[in-house]
């Protein structure tokens, strides 16, 4: 009998004390992060005194982040200032760490999973080991010209390889130095400014995506046998007791859906929109990734098609790209980038590979489809409808001498342009060549006062050029 009870207790003690074990592994591997990257934690600062952090590089190697020793311990130095803050985000002792720097911070101080949970890598004092070097895969010199082409505008510039998802460009404005005595100075007018520079347009801005969307119903429309429908376009229509117009009332007239999209209509979309149904257009919604978390290397936002129960009107909205949808530039270059890749949309990657200080490679990048959005067939039939937008339509601005450019212009109503003229956002997404496409490209310029092929397209046209190496 007292056997059985002490073999009782002991059973008791190994299951809390496996119970204990597993807290603290569970802990280490999935909670961490947040304590680790906390500019209280002492611990985490001492440690990070010992290791040289890892440097940061573009996909040609150019530096672009390092480490430097100080007498006050170490200093990050950020060789280009604002041009990757909404990127690579900022290290400081005393504001944390935010995007690459904080997701990457594992690797950046060399700390494996395994080290997490043993507790290694703690000791204090003079740099005793090295961390990891990251690899992007952004192009300096497409960055820089990413930067410069928005002159100083808030909006995005996303540029991606279709067949990789490898992202090639990603630039937000408005921006900020990341570096240490910059950011502490400015650090207070900056978090009360109004155009919320510590949010990365690119990722975390969400849009209204106007007409760029219009590519996405016309898949629907493919799909449901609509292509070969003609519609009279008089330059407005009332849907619902609400009147839809086209840009300056301008009546197109006898049109089909490739002739719909080249002008842009949204007489014709909008009816599109109404014979597509809620169902089709929230299906083909969910597949180019709409409500859904997009696995990413730094945060984020969930790109939305918010609705429940949708009236006509709603359906006419949507179906021209207006109302409540709410997309980030990276989501429109990932749905241009499905359309360019046989309708296989790729998992968007930033990171192409994480090197130790001797040399190994740590995590390499393999490509991915994260989603089939549609069938081959019907994103060619897109492709050539985009290429007559630039050839024929609104999209003239991105015509790039010797090869076919695709491409889709956007002029989006806003909060702001119920109350205000000249306020609409302009966009314009595309990618070339159409017969192999090599890079495609998103470009959002927040209240404008301008249209998308007016803007956007040309921003876009060069980027492109500049890749192909036709600038």
């Amino acid at each position: 009998m007292e056997n059985k009870r002490i073999i009782r207790v002991l059973i008791t003690l190994c299951i809390m004390f496996f119970v204990l074990i597993g807290y603290l592994t569970f802990f280490q591997l999935f909670r961490s992060s947040k304590l680790t990257s906390n500019p209280y934690n002492k611990r985490q600062l001492e440690m990070e005194n010992s290791i040289l952090r890892g440097s940061i590089y573009d996909r040609n190697g150019v530096l672009l982040a390092s480490s430097k020793i100080t007498k006050n311990g170490q200093q990050r130095v950020y060789q280009y200032g604002p041009l990757y803050s909404q990127v690579i985000g900022y290290d400081s002792k005393v504001y944390g760490k935010s995007l690459l720097e904080s997701t990457y911070n594992s690797y950046l101080l060399g700390i494996s999973e395994f080290d997490k949970v043993l507790g290694l890598k703690t000791a204090s004092g003079p740099v005793k080991s090295f961390g990891d070097n990251i690899y992007l895969t952004l192009d300096h010199k497409l960055q820089k010209l990413g930067e410069k082409l928005l002159h100083g505008r808030n909006g995005a510039v996303v540029a991606m390889d279709p067949k990789t998802g490898e992202i090639l460009a990603m630039v937000s404005n408005p921006s900020y130095s990341p570096n240490e005595d910059e950011l502490s100075e400015e650090w207070q007018s900056l978090v009360e400014s109004p155009d919320h520079p510590f949010v990365p347009r690119a990722t975390q801005g969400l849009y209204v995506p106007g007409s760029t969307y219009k590519v996405v119903t016309c898949a629907a429309a493919i799909e449901s046998g609509l292509e070969n429908l003609i519609f009279n376009d008089t330059g407005k229509v009332n849907i619902n007791g609400k009147w839809i117009t086209n840009q300056n009332l301008i009546a197109h007239g006898t049109l089909d859906l490739k002739g719909a999209l080249a002008v842009s209509s949204n007489v014709v979309f909008s009816q599109i929109g109404v014979e597509l149904g809620s169902y089709r257009l929230k299906n083909i919604a969910q597949r180019v990734g709409l409500n859904k978390s997009v696995p990413f290397d730094i945060p984020l936002s969930r790109s939305i098609f918010p609705y429940t129960n949708m009236n006509e009107a709603d359906l006419a909205a949507a179906g021209m790209g207006q109302g409540k949808i709410m997309v980030t530039p990276l989501q429109m270059a990932m749905i241009t980038s499905g359309i360019a890749n046989e309708g296989q949309i790729m998992k968007p990657v930033l990171v192409s590979s994480v090197i130790s200080s001797s040399g190994k490679e740590v995590k390499p990048f393999q490509p991915a489809v994260l989603y089939s959005a549609m069938p081959g067939s019907v994103a060619d039939k897109i492709k050539i409808m985009m290429q007559g937008v630039v050839e024929n339509g609104t999209g003239k601005n991105a015509r790039i001498n010797g090869i076919h450019v695709a491409g889709k212009t956007g002029t989006a109503e806003n909060e702001l342009t119920a109350k205000s003229q000249n306020k609409e956002h302009a966009w314009f997404i595309s990618f070339a060549p159409v017969e192999n496409p090599k890079i495609a490209v998103a470009v959002v310029i927040e209240y404008s006062g301008s249209t998308g092929g007016q803007l956007a397209a040309p921003i876009a046209q060069k980027i492109m050029a500049t890749y192909l190496g036709l600038d």
